[in-house]
């Protein structure tokens, strides 16, 4: 391979038959090998050999193998390139074949063929010296006459078009080196392999075998890649600092090292790409310390290769900047009467919420630059808490959006994460104003009770900065590191109960309670919204279907007790469903058949006739589809024996009614809870106990023998019935009492009384809460006589016209008043103790 002339290739070389790219001396390609003697050639010749020389072969352009060893070799290129394989990797899939990794060294001439198959060999002549590969620049004359002028040209237009491109690329700076260190005689092959030129333009360089017309060729289509990008730069009208573009690079690379490609269309994306960026940027109308941060960053983003991991970072935090709503705001709708026909129209009852939205627009008729409101209801499920939020947002022309926040245990969540960490993204409220659009939404967050906590961070103490109106106006998201305004973001959230809430988060909030239905209201709701909600939903029209409002009153009263409508609207559900077999059996055609009469009086035996529409659905149908009553039991079956009284608790889930039992047996006056009650709520037994001992003498109670004291050798068992539920607080006191003064005294309770209320040691009622709840819980369960604490008076007055004009309220001071009241004709000796003065509470 070495002479005294120089390096040589070997005179004899195997060829491999390409017509997919053109190899150029000082280039690496791949080469895809599928067919049969281009395989023979890699199994043969690349795979068998040992030392350094079967590592070379010829590679011809241009020409086609053929796909079998039978079919006449095609007229092969005179010049090719002969090229070292520095790398064979085989696959069977799709179908067996070689990938070459082959690195040009110099041009040959074919001078015959010496054999056909397996593979193609052949006599070569070398055309270039091997050596201007080996040489540096600095050892080789400078040429004289024209082909002197022509490198020189040759190497300005190079370092013209580097110096258009990006420098911080390592792919342009390694051909700045290449460009130092090679040759003159290299360049023109090394250029023409990276620029953006087809396989025919690399044909017409690798048969241009003399320098001067390899130079010409090359110049030409090195001058056209200066002038495109040139072009590119004048249209765009780019600045100084933007001339130096990022230009893509693809796989391949410049010898020693790998083939790239100048591709200006991709350059042109990216500048694009950019410079939309940054219009976008300043038509945004964003603060200016949010402006200023999108600038140094947009600064940072041209001088970053695409290929840095912090560019993708970079776009992404400028393109949230840019898409959220600065300034983008959408106008209210101040109509008040159109408002509040649409309020009516959506929701009935819900008063003191819709007169809280529209006491909102009066003001905001007065003032415009008025802040948010941040609002908080809560009630039991299936009162229709948010979907009256969506309600508001259509009535104020607004856009909604719902972040459920119930399980959240991480602040990342409401604030978001930094971005120096992997995957970092905004928090919920940044990502629901880009969602919206307007940076004055109305925003629900739902079941805002349920905030979990975690070693991640406290959301609910996250919320305390959003939901504050003196801090809201500059909310800092850990993502975006700016301030946002959301003073006009109007906040809505939902809860079950105040009780789980922080309290200070509870205090930034305007608590509304929205306390549950009567039966009358959700007859209304069902036959207002349900039930045409639900026929549309089964495809049935009210010609077809036809539920009175008795039957719905049914269903109120004894399928479904609960403070909301949602199982309402699932047993109307269900109703629908069974309509809609007996409209679509209606509707079945028949087969059509030859029948013999026989068959014919059978079918019409077995084929039932249409149902007559509409279908009403009477009790009898009621009780086919939905089953026997669930809520069956009458309160007052529950009282026919002494010590049963009715008590009033307030659960999350509305009001209910609770019953209290008592038994006593002989013993040793041990006093039994069971029910799985709180630590108050035995408290309040034991007050009874000592309370009903120390006035046993004034109403006559005895124990089981006839002694004056009740508890004396006698053991008494108090029981709450629904033992799996927990059961706490003090509103059980008077129950407990009249529950055991029934027992002792042998008297029984009223069955239509129902009470609430706490007691102390003097015998006094004190208030409670959640008295609405308790009294509508009575009203479903037919009570007529409510007692409750006298200072709960005030709160009757939320209570709907016809409960309070069914229901009979008993205000009570004192235990002798409840008593009283709780017994038919009174209870013995509360007539006579109310004649002496009692002690009233000072406190």
């Amino acid at each position: 391979m070495a002479s005294g002339g120089g390096i040589q290739i070997p005179s004899r070389l195997p060829l491999l038959l390409t017509h997919e790219g053109v190899l150029l001396p000082g280039s690496t390609v791949r080469f895809s090998v599928d067919s049969p003697r281009n395989m023979h050639l890699v199994s043969q010749r690349l795979l068998k050999g040992t030392s350094l020389k079967s590592t070379i072969i010829g590679v011809i352009p241009n020409t086609r193998d053929p796909e079998h060893d039978t079919d006449e070799l095609p007229t092969l290129h005179k010049i090719g390139t002969a090229g070292i394989a520095v790398q064979v990797v085989g696959s069977n899939w799709p179908k067996p074949h070689y990938t070459l990794l082959i690195t040009g060294l110099c041009r040959f001439r074919v001078s015959g063929l010496l054999k056909e198959r397996p593979f193609v060999l052949a006599e070569v002549e070398q055309l270039d010296k091997l050596e201007q590969y080996t040489t540096s620049a600095a050892e080789v004359t400078a040429e004289d006459g024209e082909l002197g002028e022509l490198s020189q040209k040759f190497y300005q237009a190079a370092v013209q078009l580097l110096g258009m491109l990006d420098m911080s690329v390592p792919v342009v700076a390694k051909f700045r080196r290449l460009l130092d260190s090679l040759p003159r005689e290299t360049l023109p092959d090394v250029v023409a392999s990276m620029i953006r030129t087809s396989n025919k333009e690399k044909l017409q360089v690798l048969d241009a075998v003399s320098l001067e017309e390899r130079f010409k060729k090359a110049l030409s289509m090195l001058t056209r890649q200066i002038e495109g990008l040139k072009l590119l730069q004048k249209t765009r009208k780019m600045s100084p600092d933007n001339e130096k573009r990022v230009l893509s690079v693809r796989k391949g690379g410049v010898f020693p090292g790998r083939q790239f490609n100048l591709d200006e269309e991709d350059e042109g994306e990216d500048g694009d790409d950019t410079a939309a960026l940054e219009r976008k940027v300043h038509g945004a109308n964003m603060p200016e310390a949010a402006f200023r941060v999108c600038l140094k960053e947009l600064k940072r983003l041209k001088k970053m290769p695409q290929s840095m991991p912090e560019y993708a970072l970079t776009r992404n935090y400028l393109d949230l900047m840019v898409e959220l709503p600065w300034s983008k705001s959408t106008k209210d709708c101040l109509d008040i009467h159109a408002a509040r026909t649409l309020l009516d129209n959506d929701h009935y009852a819900m008063d003191k919420l819709k007169r809280r939205v529209l006491e909102y627009l009066a003001v905001r008729q007065l003032k415009t630059s008025l802040k948010g409101p941040i609002l908080c209801f809560v009630g039991p499920p299936g009162v229709g808490k948010t979907s009256v939020g969506r309600s508001i947002a259509r009535t104020l022309g607004r856009e909604f959006h719902r972040i459920a926040v119930g399980g959240v245990c991480d602040q990342s969540d409401i604030r978001g994460h930094r971005r120096t960490y992997v995957g970092s993204m905004p928090g919920r409220i940044i990502n629901g104003l880009k969602t919206v659009g307007v940076n004055n939404p109305v925003f629900l967050l739902d079941e805002v009770d349920k905030l979990g906590k975690s070693l991640q961070g406290d959301p609910a103490a996250a919320l305390l900065e959003v939901l504050d109106p003196e801090q809201n106006h500059s909310f800092t998201d850990h993502y975006l590191n700016v301030a946002f305004d959301l003073s006009q973001v109007l906040f809505i959230a939902t809860a079950n109960t105040t009780a789980t809430i922080p309290p200070a988060l509870l205090d930034r909030m305007e608590v509304l309670q929205v306390p549950g239905y009567t039966q009358e209201e959700k007859v209304e709701i069902a036959h207002r919204h349900l039930i045409p909600n639900q026929l549309e939903q089964h495809g049935l029209t009210p010609q077809q279907l036809h539920i009175p409002q008795e039957t719905t009153q049914d269903i109120i009263s004894r399928y479904t007790r609960e403070a909301g409508v949602r199982s309402l609207e699932r047993k109307i559900g269900a109703i629908c469903r069974a309509v809609a077999v007996k409209v679509a059996e209606g509707h079945r055609i028949p087969k059509m058949e030859p029948l013999t009469p026989e068959k014919s009086s059978q079918q019409g035996d077995i084929q039932a006739s249409p149902p007559e529409m509409p279908i009403v659905i009477d009790q009898v149908a009621l009780k086919d589809i939905l089953g026997p009553p669930v809520f069956e039991m009458e309160v007052s079956e529950r009282l026919t024996l002494p010590g049963v009284a009715i008590g009033l608790a307030w659960t999350p889930l509305g009001g209910e009614i609770m019953f209290v039992e008592a038994s006593r047996t002989e013993g040793e006056g041990q006093l039994t809870l069971t029910g799985q009650l709180g630590d108050v709520m035995k408290e309040s037994a034991h007050l009874a106990i000592s309370w009903l001992r120390a006035n046993a003498k004034t109403y006559q109670l005895t124990n089981m023998v006839g002694g004056p004291n009740p508890s004396e050798g006698t053991d008494i068992h108090l029981h709450f019935p629904a033992g799996a539920v927990t059961k706490d607080g003090p509103s059980a006191g008077v129950t407990i009492v009249t529950c055991l003064a029934s027992l002792f005294s042998g008297r029984l309770v009223r069955s239509d009384v129902a009470m609430t209320g706490e007691i102390t040691l003097r015998g006094l009622v004190l208030p409670v809460g959640g008295i609405k709840d308790k009294v509508l819980a009575a009203h479903r369960a037919g009570v007529k006589r409510v007692i409750l604490p006298k200072r709960n008076e005030k709160d009757l007055e939320e209570l709907p016209a016809n409960v309070r004009a069914n229901l009979d309220f008993v205000a009570a001071s004192n235990l002798d008043e409840v008593l009283n009241a709780s017994f038919d004709g009174g209870f013995p000796g509360t007539t006579s103790t109310l004649a002496h003065p009692q002690l009233s509470s000072k406190l």
